[in-house]
Protein backbone atom coordinates (compact mmCIF):
# COMPACT_ATOMS: atom_id res chain seq x y z
CA UNK A 1 0.00 0.00 0.00
CA UNK A 2 1.12 3.26 -0.94
CA UNK A 3 2.42 5.56 1.81
CA UNK A 4 -0.21 8.12 3.42
CA UNK A 5 1.36 11.59 2.06
CA UNK A 6 0.05 15.04 1.21
CA UNK A 7 -0.40 15.56 -2.28
CA UNK A 8 0.31 19.13 -3.47
CA UNK A 9 -2.26 20.08 -6.71
CA UNK A 10 -0.38 22.33 -9.71
CA UNK A 11 -2.39 24.02 -11.82
CA UNK A 12 -1.25 24.91 -15.40
CA UNK A 13 -0.05 28.44 -14.70
CA UNK A 14 1.91 27.81 -11.63
CA UNK A 15 4.81 26.54 -12.96
CA UNK A 16 7.52 27.83 -10.77
CA UNK A 17 9.30 25.74 -7.80
CA UNK A 18 9.25 28.59 -5.92
CA UNK A 19 5.42 28.85 -5.55
CA UNK A 20 3.96 28.96 -2.22
CA UNK A 21 2.57 25.42 -1.70
CA UNK A 22 5.33 23.81 -2.82
CA UNK A 23 8.34 25.90 -1.73
CA UNK A 24 9.19 24.33 1.20
CA UNK A 25 8.33 20.61 0.40
CA UNK A 26 10.97 18.33 -0.40
CA UNK A 27 11.05 15.01 -2.51
CA UNK A 28 9.69 12.24 -0.15
CA UNK A 29 7.55 15.06 1.69
CA UNK A 30 4.85 14.61 -1.02
CA UNK A 31 3.09 13.62 -3.92
CA UNK A 32 2.62 16.24 -6.86
CA UNK A 33 -0.48 16.15 -8.84
CA UNK A 34 -0.75 18.04 -12.16
CA UNK A 35 -4.01 17.55 -14.37
CA UNK A 36 -4.11 18.14 -18.00
CA UNK A 37 -7.75 19.20 -18.47
CA UNK A 38 -8.77 16.98 -22.04
CA UNK A 39 -12.24 18.51 -22.20
CA UNK A 40 -10.83 22.24 -21.98
CA UNK A 41 -8.44 20.88 -24.69
CA UNK A 42 -11.30 19.52 -27.07
CA UNK A 43 -13.57 22.83 -26.29
CA UNK A 44 -12.59 25.50 -28.53
CA UNK A 45 -10.35 26.16 -31.42
CA UNK A 46 -7.23 27.08 -29.40
CA UNK A 47 -4.20 28.64 -31.60
CA UNK A 48 -1.76 25.86 -32.29
CA UNK A 49 1.09 27.68 -30.04
CA UNK A 50 -0.94 29.07 -27.46
CA UNK A 51 -2.31 25.44 -26.53
CA UNK A 52 1.53 23.69 -27.12
CA UNK A 53 3.08 26.27 -24.73
CA UNK A 54 0.68 25.38 -22.05
CA UNK A 55 0.68 21.73 -22.13
CA UNK A 56 4.40 21.76 -23.00
CA UNK A 57 5.49 24.06 -20.50
CA UNK A 58 3.58 21.90 -18.23
CA UNK A 59 4.91 18.66 -19.00
CA UNK A 60 8.34 20.16 -18.71
CA UNK A 61 7.63 21.22 -15.26
CA UNK A 62 6.62 17.74 -14.28
CA UNK A 63 9.61 16.15 -15.70
CA UNK A 64 11.77 18.84 -13.98
CA UNK A 65 10.27 17.95 -10.58
CA UNK A 66 10.68 14.01 -11.38
CA UNK A 67 14.05 14.71 -11.89
CA UNK A 68 14.08 16.37 -8.15
CA UNK A 69 13.15 12.98 -6.68
CA UNK A 70 9.26 14.25 -6.70
CA UNK A 71 6.80 11.48 -7.17
CA UNK A 72 4.91 13.67 -10.05
CA UNK A 73 1.11 11.73 -11.07
CA UNK A 74 0.52 13.49 -14.16
CA UNK A 75 -3.04 12.77 -15.50
CA UNK A 76 -4.98 13.56 -18.69
CA UNK A 77 -9.00 13.64 -16.96
CA UNK A 78 -11.45 15.25 -18.46
CA UNK A 79 -11.85 17.81 -15.85
CA UNK A 80 -9.65 18.68 -12.80
CA UNK A 81 -12.72 17.51 -10.47
CA UNK A 82 -11.82 14.04 -12.27
CA UNK A 83 -8.22 13.93 -11.70
CA UNK A 84 -9.05 14.39 -7.68
CA UNK A 85 -10.82 11.88 -7.81
CA UNK A 86 -8.90 9.32 -9.74
CA UNK A 87 -5.48 10.46 -8.00
CA UNK A 88 -6.96 9.79 -4.96
CA UNK A 89 -8.34 6.03 -4.97
CA UNK A 90 -4.88 5.40 -6.53
CA UNK A 91 -2.61 6.90 -3.94
CA UNK A 92 -3.51 6.96 -0.16
CA UNK A 93 -3.96 10.98 0.21
CA UNK A 94 -3.44 12.47 3.71
CA UNK A 95 -4.91 15.96 2.21
CA UNK A 96 -4.42 17.40 -0.77
CA UNK A 97 -2.87 21.42 -1.03
CA UNK A 98 -2.70 24.22 -4.07
CA UNK A 99 -2.00 27.34 -3.87
CA UNK A 100 -4.82 29.98 -4.46
CA UNK A 101 -6.16 29.63 -8.46
CA UNK A 102 -5.60 32.40 -10.70
CA UNK A 103 -9.38 32.37 -11.43
CA UNK A 104 -12.46 32.70 -9.82
CA UNK A 105 -14.30 29.57 -11.05
CA UNK A 106 -10.62 27.78 -10.05
CA UNK A 107 -10.84 29.05 -6.15
CA UNK A 108 -14.38 27.87 -6.12
CA UNK A 109 -13.91 24.55 -7.50
CA UNK A 110 -11.36 23.74 -5.07
CA UNK A 111 -12.66 25.14 -2.23
CA UNK A 112 -16.01 22.87 -3.15
CA UNK A 113 -13.43 19.56 -3.16
CA UNK A 114 -11.92 19.99 0.27
CA UNK A 115 -8.67 21.11 -1.22
CA UNK A 116 -6.10 23.01 1.08
CA UNK A 117 -5.83 26.48 -0.20
CA UNK A 118 -2.40 29.01 0.79
CA UNK A 119 -1.90 32.20 -0.36
CA UNK A 120 -1.38 32.87 -4.33
CA UNK A 121 2.38 34.27 -4.15
CA UNK A 122 2.86 35.20 -8.29
CA UNK A 123 1.99 38.78 -7.86
CA UNK A 124 3.87 41.66 -5.59
CA UNK A 125 0.26 42.45 -4.57
CA UNK A 126 -2.26 39.91 -3.30
CA UNK A 127 -5.66 41.23 -4.52
CA UNK A 128 -6.46 40.83 -0.71
CA UNK A 129 -4.36 43.59 0.13
CA UNK A 130 -4.94 45.63 -3.51
CA UNK A 131 -9.10 45.53 -2.13
CA UNK A 132 -7.59 46.80 1.65
CA UNK A 133 -5.94 49.47 -0.58
CA UNK A 134 -9.28 50.36 -2.83
CA UNK A 135 -11.51 50.74 0.44
CA UNK A 136 -12.64 54.08 0.03
CA UNK A 137 -11.89 54.98 -3.03
CA UNK A 138 -14.27 56.73 -5.50
CA UNK A 139 -12.05 55.99 -8.61
CA UNK A 140 -9.83 53.27 -8.78
CA UNK A 141 -6.70 54.64 -10.41
CA UNK A 142 -3.78 52.89 -11.89
CA UNK A 143 -1.39 55.55 -11.10
CA UNK A 144 -2.57 55.97 -7.95
CA UNK A 145 -2.17 52.36 -7.54
CA UNK A 146 1.56 52.43 -9.39
CA UNK A 147 2.60 55.36 -7.13
CA UNK A 148 1.49 52.88 -4.12
CA UNK A 149 3.17 50.11 -5.72
CA UNK A 150 6.95 52.32 -6.08
CA UNK A 151 7.03 53.71 -2.36
CA UNK A 152 5.99 50.80 -0.61
CA UNK A 153 8.27 48.20 -3.01
CA UNK A 154 10.97 51.00 -2.72
CA UNK A 155 10.99 50.33 -6.64
CA UNK A 156 12.70 53.83 -8.59
CA UNK A 157 12.29 55.71 -5.58
CA UNK A 158 15.10 58.64 -4.17
CA UNK A 159 13.98 58.20 -0.85
CA UNK A 160 10.44 59.56 -0.71
CA UNK A 161 10.43 60.56 -4.80
CA UNK A 162 10.55 58.92 -7.60
CA UNK A 163 14.15 58.61 -9.00
CA UNK A 164 14.59 61.75 -11.68
CA UNK A 165 11.59 63.39 -10.11
CA UNK A 166 8.62 61.94 -12.51
CA UNK A 167 6.72 59.27 -11.19
CA UNK A 168 5.79 58.58 -15.37
CA UNK A 169 7.47 59.48 -18.77
CA UNK A 170 4.43 59.07 -21.60
CA UNK A 171 5.49 62.10 -22.96
CA UNK A 172 8.81 60.41 -23.96
CA UNK A 173 6.94 57.05 -24.73
CA UNK A 174 4.22 58.16 -27.01
CA UNK A 175 6.74 58.35 -30.36
CA UNK A 176 5.43 57.32 -33.56
CA UNK A 177 7.65 54.85 -35.24
CA UNK A 178 10.87 55.57 -37.08
CA UNK A 179 11.03 56.23 -40.53
CA UNK A 180 14.76 54.81 -40.36
CA UNK A 181 14.56 51.63 -41.58
CA UNK A 182 16.23 50.58 -38.24
CA UNK A 183 16.56 46.82 -37.45
CA UNK A 184 15.01 45.81 -34.32
CA UNK A 185 16.17 43.22 -31.47
CA UNK A 186 15.76 39.41 -32.29
CA UNK A 187 14.87 36.97 -30.08
CA UNK A 188 16.09 33.32 -29.89
CA UNK A 189 14.15 30.55 -30.91
CA UNK A 190 14.37 27.25 -28.91
CA UNK A 191 14.78 24.43 -30.17
CA UNK A 192 11.90 21.54 -29.77
CA UNK A 193 12.52 18.86 -27.42
CA UNK A 194 10.96 15.67 -27.08
CA UNK A 195 8.43 16.47 -24.94
CA UNK A 196 7.55 19.50 -27.38
CA UNK A 197 7.49 16.91 -30.10
CA UNK A 198 4.73 14.79 -28.28
CA UNK A 199 2.96 17.36 -27.17
CA UNK A 200 2.67 18.70 -30.78
CA UNK A 201 1.78 15.06 -32.09
CA UNK A 202 -1.39 14.71 -29.90
CA UNK A 203 -2.89 18.16 -29.56
CA UNK A 204 -5.65 18.55 -31.86
CA UNK A 205 -4.92 20.86 -35.32
CA UNK A 206 -6.11 24.57 -34.24
CA UNK A 207 -5.65 27.63 -35.33
CA UNK A 208 -2.54 29.90 -36.40
CA UNK A 209 1.19 28.42 -37.48
CA UNK A 210 2.49 25.29 -35.53
CA UNK A 211 4.73 26.18 -32.95
CA UNK A 212 8.69 26.57 -33.54
CA UNK A 213 9.81 27.26 -30.02
CA UNK A 214 9.13 31.06 -30.05
CA UNK A 215 7.74 30.97 -26.50
CA UNK A 216 9.75 29.49 -23.46
CA UNK A 217 8.37 26.30 -22.25
CA UNK A 218 10.20 26.28 -19.14
CA UNK A 219 11.72 28.57 -16.49
CA UNK A 220 15.38 27.97 -17.83
CA UNK A 221 14.16 29.40 -21.46
CA UNK A 222 12.14 32.43 -19.56
CA UNK A 223 14.94 33.50 -17.80
CA UNK A 224 17.29 33.54 -21.19
CA UNK A 225 14.23 35.73 -22.35
CA UNK A 226 14.38 37.92 -20.25
CA UNK A 227 18.05 38.55 -19.83
CA UNK A 228 18.03 38.76 -23.78
CA UNK A 229 15.45 41.79 -23.62
CA UNK A 230 17.29 43.49 -20.76
CA UNK A 231 20.59 43.56 -22.41
CA UNK A 232 19.73 44.12 -25.81
CA UNK A 233 15.98 45.52 -26.40
CA UNK A 234 14.92 47.42 -22.79
CA UNK A 235 16.84 50.77 -23.89
CA UNK A 236 14.74 50.90 -27.06
CA UNK A 237 11.60 49.43 -25.28
CA UNK A 238 10.91 53.10 -23.97
CA UNK A 239 9.94 55.48 -26.89
CA UNK A 240 8.49 53.13 -29.34
CA UNK A 241 6.25 50.87 -26.88
CA UNK A 242 3.05 52.28 -28.97
CA UNK A 243 3.92 51.89 -32.20
CA UNK A 244 3.16 49.92 -34.67
CA UNK A 245 4.94 48.72 -38.16
CA UNK A 246 3.89 46.54 -40.67
CA UNK A 247 6.87 44.80 -41.20
CA UNK A 248 7.97 43.99 -37.55
CA UNK A 249 5.57 42.34 -35.28
CA UNK A 250 7.25 43.18 -31.54
CA UNK A 251 9.79 46.16 -32.00
CA UNK A 252 11.18 46.30 -28.51
CA UNK A 253 8.31 44.10 -26.35
CA UNK A 254 10.01 42.13 -24.27
CA UNK A 255 7.61 38.79 -25.30
CA UNK A 256 7.64 37.51 -21.57
CA UNK A 257 4.36 38.09 -20.51
CA UNK A 258 3.16 34.67 -21.43
CA UNK A 259 6.49 33.35 -19.05
CA UNK A 260 4.90 35.43 -16.21
CA UNK A 261 1.26 34.19 -17.12
CA UNK A 262 2.74 30.80 -16.71
CA UNK A 263 4.47 31.48 -13.50
CA UNK A 264 7.90 30.40 -15.47
CA UNK A 265 8.70 34.26 -13.99
CA UNK A 266 7.67 36.07 -10.94
CA UNK A 267 7.64 39.47 -11.28
CA UNK A 268 9.98 40.91 -8.60
CA UNK A 269 12.83 39.15 -10.77
CA UNK A 270 11.74 40.87 -14.09
CA UNK A 271 11.21 44.10 -11.85
CA UNK A 272 14.79 43.55 -10.12
CA UNK A 273 16.02 42.44 -14.12
CA UNK A 274 15.12 46.57 -15.22
CA UNK A 275 15.79 48.20 -12.29
CA UNK A 276 19.38 47.17 -12.21
CA UNK A 277 19.90 47.70 -15.62
CA UNK A 278 20.24 51.13 -14.47
CA UNK A 279 23.68 50.43 -12.74
CA UNK A 280 24.76 48.24 -15.33
CA UNK A 281 23.71 49.46 -18.42
CA UNK A 282 24.63 53.24 -18.84
CA UNK A 283 22.79 53.23 -22.45
CA UNK A 284 19.70 52.36 -20.95
CA UNK A 285 17.82 55.70 -20.58
CA UNK A 286 15.08 55.92 -17.28
CA UNK A 287 12.38 56.66 -19.45
CA UNK A 288 12.16 53.48 -20.85
CA UNK A 289 12.80 51.04 -17.56
CA UNK A 290 10.11 53.18 -16.12
CA UNK A 291 8.01 52.54 -19.00
CA UNK A 292 8.90 48.91 -18.45
CA UNK A 293 8.09 48.97 -14.61
CA UNK A 294 4.81 50.73 -14.68
CA UNK A 295 3.92 47.49 -17.37
CA UNK A 296 4.83 45.21 -14.80
CA UNK A 297 4.32 46.55 -11.26
CA UNK A 298 1.38 48.94 -12.61
CA UNK A 299 -0.80 47.99 -14.69
CA UNK A 300 -0.11 43.55 -14.86
CA UNK A 301 -1.09 43.69 -10.95
CA UNK A 302 -3.65 46.75 -11.10
CA UNK A 303 -5.18 43.94 -13.78
CA UNK A 304 -5.11 41.23 -11.36
CA UNK A 305 -6.78 43.55 -8.67
CA UNK A 306 -9.61 44.61 -10.05
CA UNK A 307 -10.30 41.43 -11.35
CA UNK A 308 -10.56 39.77 -7.91
CA UNK A 309 -12.27 42.82 -6.60
CA UNK A 310 -15.21 42.66 -9.39
CA UNK A 311 -15.48 39.34 -10.11
CA UNK A 312 -17.85 37.18 -10.55
CA UNK A 313 -20.50 40.08 -11.78
CA UNK A 314 -17.64 42.02 -13.72
CA UNK A 315 -17.64 39.19 -16.54
CA UNK A 316 -21.78 39.80 -17.40
CA UNK A 317 -21.20 43.29 -18.13
CA UNK A 318 -22.05 44.65 -21.68
CA UNK A 319 -23.36 48.85 -20.83
CA UNK A 320 -22.78 49.27 -24.92
CA UNK A 321 -25.47 46.36 -25.42
CA UNK A 322 -23.06 45.50 -28.31
CA UNK A 323 -24.38 41.91 -29.83
CA UNK A 324 -22.78 41.75 -33.39
CA UNK A 325 -21.10 38.25 -34.04
CA UNK A 326 -17.16 37.97 -34.56
CA UNK A 327 -16.05 39.34 -37.74
CA UNK A 328 -14.47 36.42 -40.27
CA UNK A 329 -11.69 39.51 -40.36
CA UNK A 330 -10.63 38.23 -37.11
CA UNK A 331 -11.47 34.61 -37.09
CA UNK A 332 -9.75 33.81 -40.49
CA UNK A 333 -6.74 34.87 -42.05
CA UNK A 334 -6.42 37.34 -45.30
CA UNK A 335 -10.19 38.23 -44.54
CA UNK A 336 -10.23 42.05 -44.43
CA UNK A 337 -8.61 44.47 -46.86
CA UNK A 338 -7.67 46.95 -44.27
CA UNK A 339 -3.89 47.20 -43.69
CA UNK A 340 -3.93 47.49 -40.30
CA UNK A 341 -6.17 44.48 -39.15
CA UNK A 342 -4.78 42.34 -41.65
CA UNK A 343 -1.09 43.07 -40.64
CA UNK A 344 -2.50 42.72 -37.13
CA UNK A 345 -4.27 39.24 -37.09
CA UNK A 346 -1.43 37.53 -39.73
CA UNK A 347 0.74 38.44 -36.96
CA UNK A 348 -1.15 36.88 -34.28
CA UNK A 349 -2.31 33.82 -36.89
CA UNK A 350 2.22 33.40 -37.07
CA UNK A 351 3.02 34.04 -33.32
CA UNK A 352 -0.14 34.03 -31.24
CA UNK A 353 0.90 37.57 -30.42
CA UNK A 354 -0.17 40.96 -30.50
CA UNK A 355 1.64 43.58 -28.65
CA UNK A 356 -0.85 45.59 -26.71
CA UNK A 357 -1.29 48.86 -28.34
CA UNK A 358 -2.26 46.57 -31.14
CA UNK A 359 -4.71 44.88 -28.79
CA UNK A 360 -6.24 48.11 -27.85
CA UNK A 361 -6.11 50.92 -30.80
CA UNK A 362 -6.54 48.30 -33.77
CA UNK A 363 -8.65 45.10 -32.68
CA UNK A 364 -10.34 46.41 -29.96
CA UNK A 365 -10.93 49.94 -31.16
CA UNK A 366 -12.80 47.52 -34.34
CA UNK A 367 -14.64 45.68 -31.85
CA UNK A 368 -15.61 49.15 -30.25
CA UNK A 369 -16.85 51.04 -32.47
CA UNK A 370 -18.46 48.18 -34.78
CA UNK A 371 -20.32 46.80 -31.53
CA UNK A 372 -18.82 43.14 -31.59
CA UNK A 373 -20.29 41.04 -28.42
CA UNK A 374 -17.64 41.74 -26.02
CA UNK A 375 -18.02 38.50 -24.11
CA UNK A 376 -17.56 36.72 -28.33
CA UNK A 377 -14.32 39.05 -28.26
CA UNK A 378 -12.79 37.69 -24.86
CA UNK A 379 -13.05 34.63 -25.47
CA UNK A 380 -11.47 34.30 -28.84
CA UNK A 381 -8.83 36.48 -27.72
CA UNK A 382 -8.77 33.84 -24.66
CA UNK A 383 -8.23 30.81 -27.61
CA UNK A 384 -5.66 32.99 -29.73
CA UNK A 385 -3.01 34.85 -27.91
CA UNK A 386 0.01 32.54 -25.69
CA UNK A 387 -0.21 34.95 -22.97
CA UNK A 388 -4.51 34.67 -22.20
CA UNK A 389 -6.07 33.82 -19.10
CA UNK A 390 -9.57 35.26 -17.57
CA UNK A 391 -7.63 37.53 -15.12
CA UNK A 392 -6.02 39.34 -18.50
CA UNK A 393 -8.62 39.25 -20.64
CA UNK A 394 -11.88 40.37 -19.15
CA UNK A 395 -10.29 43.32 -17.53
CA UNK A 396 -8.61 44.74 -20.68
CA UNK A 397 -10.95 43.06 -23.00
CA UNK A 398 -14.69 44.14 -21.44
CA UNK A 399 -13.02 47.01 -19.64
CA UNK A 400 -10.09 48.85 -21.26
CA UNK A 401 -11.37 48.22 -25.18
CA UNK A 402 -14.45 48.11 -25.35
CA UNK A 403 -16.17 50.03 -22.53
CA UNK A 404 -18.48 47.06 -21.89
CA UNK A 405 -18.05 48.15 -17.65
CA UNK A 406 -19.32 51.35 -18.08
CA UNK A 407 -15.96 53.04 -17.36
CA UNK A 408 -15.21 51.22 -13.78
CA UNK A 409 -12.03 50.98 -15.26
CA UNK A 410 -11.52 53.89 -18.44
CA UNK A 411 -12.67 56.94 -18.23
CA UNK A 412 -14.19 57.12 -21.43
CA UNK A 413 -14.20 54.46 -24.43
CA UNK A 414 -10.95 54.20 -26.42
CA UNK A 415 -12.21 54.71 -29.69
CA UNK A 416 -10.54 56.37 -32.31
CA UNK A 417 -10.75 56.83 -35.78
CA UNK A 418 -8.34 56.45 -38.38
CA UNK A 419 -5.88 59.17 -37.72
CA UNK A 420 -4.87 57.89 -34.68
CA UNK A 421 -3.73 54.74 -36.40
CA UNK A 422 -2.05 56.80 -39.17
CA UNK A 423 0.05 58.21 -36.62
CA UNK A 424 1.48 55.96 -34.84
CA UNK A 425 1.96 53.07 -37.31
CA UNK A 426 3.40 52.49 -41.00
CA UNK A 427 -0.07 50.81 -41.86
CA UNK A 428 -2.49 53.86 -43.88
CA UNK A 429 0.50 53.97 -46.67
CA UNK A 430 0.02 50.82 -47.95
CA UNK A 431 -3.76 50.54 -47.30
CA UNK A 432 -6.63 51.09 -49.96
CA UNK A 433 -8.88 53.26 -47.32
CA UNK A 434 -7.48 56.97 -46.50
CA UNK A 435 -7.84 57.47 -42.70
CA UNK A 436 -8.64 61.28 -43.41
CA UNK A 437 -12.43 60.35 -45.19
CA UNK A 438 -15.30 59.34 -43.43
CA UNK A 439 -17.46 58.77 -46.20
CA UNK A 440 -17.17 57.45 -49.79
CA UNK A 441 -15.69 53.72 -51.04
CA UNK A 442 -12.70 54.25 -49.91
CA UNK A 443 -13.18 56.12 -46.64
CA UNK A 444 -11.12 54.51 -43.84
CA UNK A 445 -13.41 52.12 -41.87
CA UNK A 446 -12.15 53.38 -38.29
CA UNK A 447 -12.67 56.49 -39.51
CA UNK A 448 -16.69 56.04 -39.98
CA UNK A 449 -17.37 53.65 -37.54
CA UNK A 450 -15.41 56.28 -34.52
CA UNK A 451 -18.30 58.90 -35.59
CA UNK A 452 -20.87 56.17 -36.07
CA UNK A 453 -20.13 54.92 -32.78
CA UNK A 454 -20.70 57.95 -30.99
CA UNK A 455 -23.96 58.41 -33.20
CA UNK A 456 -25.69 55.72 -32.02
CA UNK A 457 -24.29 55.45 -28.66
CA UNK A 458 -24.36 59.69 -27.82
CA UNK A 459 -27.36 59.01 -25.56
CA UNK A 460 -25.72 56.85 -22.86
CA UNK A 461 -22.39 58.49 -23.38
CA UNK A 462 -23.91 61.92 -23.47
CA UNK A 463 -23.31 62.27 -19.35
CA UNK A 464 -19.59 61.32 -19.99
CA UNK A 465 -17.41 65.06 -19.78
CA UNK A 466 -14.72 63.29 -21.52
CA UNK A 467 -16.54 63.06 -24.11
CA UNK A 468 -17.83 66.65 -24.83
CA UNK A 469 -15.56 67.49 -27.74
CA UNK A 470 -16.23 64.51 -29.60
CA UNK A 471 -19.91 64.65 -29.19
CA UNK A 472 -19.55 68.72 -30.14
CA UNK A 473 -17.72 67.63 -33.62
CA UNK A 474 -20.71 65.13 -34.15
CA UNK A 475 -23.16 67.90 -33.74
CA UNK A 476 -21.46 69.54 -36.18
CA UNK A 477 -21.13 67.11 -38.58
CA UNK A 478 -22.67 68.77 -41.89
CA UNK A 479 -22.33 64.96 -43.36
CA UNK A 480 -23.58 62.67 -41.04
CA UNK A 481 -26.60 60.94 -43.15
CA UNK A 482 -23.94 60.04 -45.30
CA UNK A 483 -21.35 58.95 -42.56
CA UNK A 484 -24.40 57.40 -41.12
CA UNK A 485 -24.98 55.67 -44.72
CA UNK A 486 -22.06 54.27 -44.91
CA UNK A 487 -21.40 52.80 -41.79
CA UNK A 488 -24.10 50.49 -42.51
CA UNK A 489 -22.35 49.44 -45.75
CA UNK A 490 -19.07 48.96 -43.83
CA UNK A 491 -20.43 47.10 -41.20
CA UNK A 492 -22.34 44.54 -43.65
CA UNK A 493 -19.25 44.31 -45.60
CA UNK A 494 -17.21 43.67 -42.75
CA UNK A 495 -19.99 40.91 -41.58
CA UNK A 496 -19.60 39.44 -44.64
CA UNK A 497 -16.00 39.42 -44.57
CA UNK A 498 -15.25 42.02 -47.65
CA UNK A 499 -13.90 44.46 -45.80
Amino acid sequence: MNKALPTVLILGDQLNPNISSLIDKSPGECRILIVENTAKIASKRWHNQRIHLVISAMSHFADELEKKGFEVDYRKSSTLKEGLVAHRKTHEVSEIVAMEPMNWDGLALLKNLGVNLVKNNQFMCHYEDFADWSTDRKKIRMEDFYRWQRKRLDILMNGSEPLGGRWNYDDENREPPPSDGRSWPEITLFPLDHIDREVIERMPKGWGEPPRGLWPTTREQAQKRLTEFIETALFSFGPHEDAMLKSEWKLSHSCLSSSLNLGLLHPQEVLKAAEDALLTQKNIPLNSIEGFIRQILGWREYVWGVYWLWMPKYRENNFLNANRSLPPAFTEKAKTQMSCVGSVINNIYENGYAHHIERLMILGNLALTAGIDPHEMNEWMWANFVDAAEWVMLPNVLGMALFADGGLMSTKPYASGGAYINRMSDFCKTCKYDPKKRTGSDACPFTTLYWDFLDRNKKILGKNHRLSRQLGGLNRLKDLESTRKRAKEVLKLLDNGEL
